[in-house]
């Protein structure tokens, strides 16, 4: 709710701007509350929280959408010594906190890949002398060996990790980067750690506690019940989606509405088509340009009618508290996809519609892309064998990997934290091998500014870079060469760039292991291995069945959903539309057996003969027609052949088995 009657993300004007205070009991949190954020009294489960961080306690929180998981961390920060690390994947998320932030008289900063050069450098002045209170960053800003080092230096007072759902293998969405961020809360001493997430099973919040060392009685769950949403499921064949959302657009009082949808092209189509009738419609996917992107967000934030058609790319971290509508025009890809989703309606209190237009067509193009993430048998057999040819030192490219065994980069960077977590390889911390410079100042006037012995090691160092028209490459060994080590190299170039006297870019991530033992048997690690990736694609497989079983059932939705995570109604919720409509449920329309045409067929066939390299494996083949990109489709330009997705509408299992 956005009122003043709880803590939340919404604006309020300060009281003061005085300096954080660093009080810790009750009356200090209480003081903090209404001074910095305008509010008399907590929502549910936040003094908790807070109460475990101030008293020096780790602690979990599982809120609903919207429920003010970011006071849990804002508000501590300003009690406690050092800097609050807070570790996010939405940026759209960082920008808009930290503008409400500052505003309040917060010093809070971010940084990611869309800073210049001047304002990075500005916030790790300000992140180095103790001026941040709060700085926020991506999982991936911790492949940056100098953040890293600069980081450790530091007094973290909180390590507070946003969608920490994702560092469970029973969640979602698994990230492996977050099982890393777990070892560096503990590498760089932070005194405490905050782990939230808006969905998490009883099982999933075991695994974050377990993971972040939190002990059980400090995880703080919510209640997942929201009165004020009506849930809705409509059965639909895929024909029938386009009549029967325009009828809800005109039947309905307009309001902020996301329309969610699987596809990037399929979002341009309904947005389009919607536009195309008058309606206040624009797509939004992560295809789009970044500028593009702000922009359409910025124009919903700012209406009370605008309609976005958008992939789950749209709405984490969006603070708009009164969306009356979220439609699903596509089946969500599990339910803690659709509980996250229809969260982001209603956020004000306010009565909000969530329906989906149940088709079950839409199982297929679900269903084959988790089938795409699964590597073949031979691929996972080629990746063992190759990562244990390597030295007892060594450094990859997940890119080359990806490339050279055919394995999509999530599922990659997954198999390697496998190897790590059983103590077969150790990872370092990650490089960049390509640095390349461009002077803002003459040699002579940077060589000028440092005594004698600095100035021969960076006369030596400029004197081996190349020049490429206007950017310097340096090769980092030979560099190293020069006598001094390549950490001592990296760490001239990055204080030159501080000091404004050259612009530096890096490439080339390179990930670092040291192999600590060998498998008794690589192919039986391989086999094993293989065996975790299948029965994880049949856990996302279930995912997806369990959304249409729950949407399609005859019981009350609001109590299954709740029961999912643990949170049953004692009593049907009389809001959804089983509880709501005197009719049974429409039963499901029937899915018709896709039949494959012999001419099409046919015409894969001669393609797959052509392009043996690549099509000739069977489940290259069916990626192809089915649509799922892959590595070696990318490599090959195949992904954009005519006839890439020409069986998008047919089981994955089907096409494979005649491969």
């Amino acid at each position: 709710m956005s009122d003043r009657r709880g803590a939340g993300n919404d604006s309020a004007d300060i009281h003061s701007a005085d300096a954080p205070g660093a009080g810790s009991g009750s009356s200090a949190i209480e003081d903090a509350l209404r001074t910095w954020f305008g509010f008399e009294q907590f929502r549910p489960g936040q003094r908790e929280v807070i109460e475990h961080l101030v008293a020096g306690r780790s602690a979990a929180a599982v809120f609903p959408t919207g429920g003010g998981k970011s006071l849990c961390y804002q508000l501590p920060a300003l009690l406690l010594p050092g800097v609050t690390l807070v570790v996010s994947p939405l940026i759209a998320l960082m920008k808009d906190q930290i503008d409400v932030l500052v505003a309040r008289g917060i010093d809070a900063a971010r940084l990611d890949s869309s800073l210049s050069l001047d304002e990075s450098r500005e916030v790790m002045e300000r992140l180095r002398s103790g001026q941040l209170r709060l700085l926020y960053v991506a999982p991936e800003r911790f492949h940056n060996e100098r953040f890293r080092e600069q980081v450790e230096r530091l007094r973290i007072g909180l390590f507070a990790v946003d969608e920490a759902h994702c560092i469970s293998e029973w969640g979602h969405n698994f990230r492996p980067d977050y099982l890393k961020l777990a070892r560096f809360a503990r590498q760089c001493g932070a005194e405490r750690v905050l782990a939230l997430t808006a969905t998490a099973t009883p099982q999933v919040m075991d695994d974050i506690c377990r993971q972040f060392e939190i002990e059980p009685r400090c995880g703080i769950r919510t209640p997942f019940y929201r009165a004020n949403l009506e849930l809705r499921a409509t059965p639909v064949v895929a024909g029938q989606r386009d009549e029967v959302l325009a009828s809800r657009l005109r039947d309905r009082s307009p309001g902020p509405t996301i329309v969610y949808v699987t596809q990037q092209k399929t979002a341009e189509q309904v947005a389009a088509q919607l536009a195309g009738q008058g309606w206040p419609a624009r797509a939004y996917h992560a295809g789009m340009p970044d500028d593009l992107r702000h922009e359409t967000q910025d124009w919903f934030l700012a209406s009370d009618q605008a309609i976005v058609v958008a992939t789950i790319a749209f709405g984490m971290g969006i603070d708009k508290a009164n969306i009356r509508y979220v439609y699903h025009y596509n089946l969500a890809k599990s339910l803690e996809n659709y509980a996250q989703e229809i969260g982001r309606a209603g956020r004000d209190g306010v009565p909000a519609v969530c329906e989906t237009l149940l088709c079950p067509a839409d199982l297929r193009t679900l269903e084959n892309f988790v089938h795409g993430d699964t590597p073949t048998a031979a691929a996972m057999e080629s990746f063992v064998t190759g990562m244990f040819q390597r030295g007892e030192q060594f450094d990859v490219s997940l890119y080359e990997l990806s490339q050279e065994h055919d394995i999509r980069d999530l599922v990659l960077r997954t198999l390697l934290t496998y190897l790590e977590l059983e103590g077969y390889l150790d990872g370092g911390t990650p490089f960049y091998a390509d640095y390349r410079f461009k002077p803002l100042a003459s040699s002579a006037d940077i060589l000028a500014r440092f005594d004698e012995a600095r100035r021969e090691f960076l006369a030596a160092l400029f004197r081996q870079a190349r020049k490429a028209q206007t950017w310097f490459e340096v090769n980092l060994e030979r560099a190293a060469a020069t006598g001094s080590d390549r950490q001592r190299v990296v760490r001239a170039l990055d204080y030159l760039a501080e000091l404004g006297l050259l612009e530096l870019k890096v490439s080339g991530l390179r990930h670092r292991y040291r192999r600590l033992r060998m498998p008794d048997d690589p192919a039986d690690l391989a086999q094993r291995m293989y065996r975790q990736t299948v029965q994880r694609q049949q856990r996302e497989l279930d995912r997806v069945r369990q959304v249409l079983d729950l949407l399609s059932g005859d019981q009350c939705l609001v109590s299954r959903l709740g029961e999912h995570f643990g949170e049953p109604l004692d009593l049907p919720c009389g809001h959804c539309s089983r509880c709501l409509d005197t009719a049974p449920p429409a039963p499901l329309p029937a899915l018709a057996q896709p039949v494959i045409e012999d001419r099409l067929w046919q015409q894969a066939l001669t393609l797959r003969r052509e392009r043996a390299s690549v099509l000739e494996p069977p489940v290259a083949f069916t990626r192809f027609l089915c649509g799922v990109s892959s590595p070696a489709l990318v490599r090959g330009k195949l992904t954009r052949h005519e006839l890439f997705g020409c069986l998008a509408d047919v089981p994955f299992e089907q096409v494979l088995a005649r491969s």
